[in-house]
């Protein structure tokens, strides 16, 4: 089951965090097809958040086709988003795991591994596209 977290630094708001931490569960084959999701009590206790804000994450993703509720019974994944073959992210974490220690001893800390990433990523789509 996904154990969801909040990082109240990021700037994005609780409730897409929560959708967005499905869609990140979905895509590494953490949640599949028929897996229930934490009830929205689960959740609050957990994290000390309003309901309305868990229930807003799960309707975010029901209006993707990702999850559904059921009355009484609680929130199911109902859709998949497509993902590389089996053992992909396993052996590409070992690549990820050498990279990151070798950017926190050149003394980048996660906020500015953070940013490089993206900034990476946004160059690179950019000189793909171009």
């Amino acid at each position: 089951m996904i154990e969801f977290h909040l990082d109240s630094r990021s700037g994005v708001a609780p409730y897409l965090q929560l959708a967005q931490q499905v869609r990140q569960a979905l895509r590494m084959g953490v949640l599949e097809s028929g897996d229930q999701l934490p009830t929205v009590r689960e959740v609050v206790g957990k994290l000390a958040i309003n309901p309305n804000t868990v229930l807003k994450g799960y309707r975010e993703l029901e209006r993707e086709g990702l999850v559904a509720g059921r009355p009484g019974q609680g929130t199911f994944v109902v859709g998949t988003l497509a993902g590389p073959p089996p053992g992909t992210y396993t052996r590409l974490r070992g690549g990820l795991v050498r990279w990151l220690r070798d950017a926190q001893a050149a003394g980048l800390d996660d906020e500015s591994i953070v940013a490089f990433v993206a900034t990476t990523l946004r160059d690179s789509a950019e000189e793909s596209a171009a």
